[in-house]
């Protein structure tokens, strides 16, 4: 239900950004913009918007696929009211520590900008890999599933990798700052699934 939503909300308002890119822009991530004209809302607001068709199917589709396993396993263990808080802090918090990297490294540089919901859904997608270790996972560039305890320290390998590399323009450092929010507030709401994390590797 609650991921649906967000889907429903990030796509209408991407899509209009497709045409209208005043508003794209006005949405962005700019470090610069936060820092020197305290523009602090795009912190969360660069979520909302997306560079093209492509970069928003990639996203909604990871999102519908993992949000709706996190959201159930939410709602089951906490109840309703408590479960969607957790949710909703979940996503869009992630969405927030991804930009802590960029903002560090960018808050001078006036041609910096990124959109995308790419670091809540790797929030999403990491509390997923913690909450249920043995599912099965896959992407793109792995395209056979392997148990998500293996598929999780690999893809922030790569993510790593790719972010040393810097040869796209890919923010591969919002990638592993949503990530690392998603183990830790997983971690913070039911350090559980981290003793039982490290049983299955061990």
């Amino acid at each position: 239900m609650y991921t649906i939503l967000i889907i429903i909300v990030i796509s209408v308002i991407s899509i209009i950004g497709f045409k209208d890119q005043q508003l794209s822009s006005k949405y962005a991530f700019s470090p610069y913009l936060c820092k020197h004209q305290q523009q602090y809302y795009r912190f969360f607001s660069h979520v909302f918007v997306h560079a093209d068709w492509q970069h928003l199917l990639f996203n909604m589709i990871s999102f519908y696929m993992f949000g709706e396993l996190i959201e159930n396993s939410f709602l089951l263990n906490y109840g309703i009211s408590i479960g969607a808080v957790h949710y909703f802090v979940l996503f869009f918090a992630g969405g927030l520590f991804s930009t802590i990297w960029p903002y560090i490294t960018h808050q001078n540089n006036s041609n910096y900008i990124s959109v995308g919901a790419s670091g809540a859904v790797s929030a999403i997608i990491f509390a997923g890999v913690l909450w249920n270790p043995t599912m099965q996972m896959g992407l793109i560039f792995l395209p056979i599933p392997i148990p998500a305890y293996i598929f999780g320290p690999l893809y922030l390998a790569f993510e790593y990798w790719a972010f040393k590399k810097s040869a796209t323009n890919i923010a591969h450092d919002a990638h592993i700052g949503g990530a690392l929010f998603g183990i830790a507030y997983t971690l913070l709401i039911n350090h559980q699934k981290g003793i039982d994390f490290i049983h299955l590797i061990f």
